[in-house]
């Protein structure tokens, strides 16, 4: 397969799977829903690149993306389901500084 039907496929996989999420009402749930296969998308384009690809740099990026993107999928998907318990968890503390108010 080309790189380009690869990464048509791996965009229209990640499109289909974030229109899918169903919409909850709850900002965080709805988000994290979405989020996962928009970083599963991510991933799987990095993936294309390391067949097709051949610069060095760039080869090395689409690795980072993979492991980023692998452990923040992984958190995303723990504290959804966290999230999606009758009794939820404590929430997260309020970010500061550039990643929020």
């Amino acid at each position: 397969m080309s790189f380009a039907s690869e990464m048509e496929e791996g965009m229209a996989r990640m499109m289909g799977a974030m229109h899918a999420a169903a919409a909850t009402g709850d900002p965080d749930i709805d988000f994290l829903a979405m989020m996962i296969p928009h970083h599963a998308g991510a991933v799987d384009m990095a993936r294309a690149v390391l067949r097709h690809g051949r610069d060095a740099a760039t080869r090395r990026l689409a690795e980072d993306i993979i492991a980023g993107q692998t452990i923040e999928i992984e958190g995303m998907q723990r504290r959804l389901a966290m999230l999606r318990q009758p009794q939820r968890g404590p929430e997260f503390p309020a970010l500061g500084g550039t990643r929020g108010p």
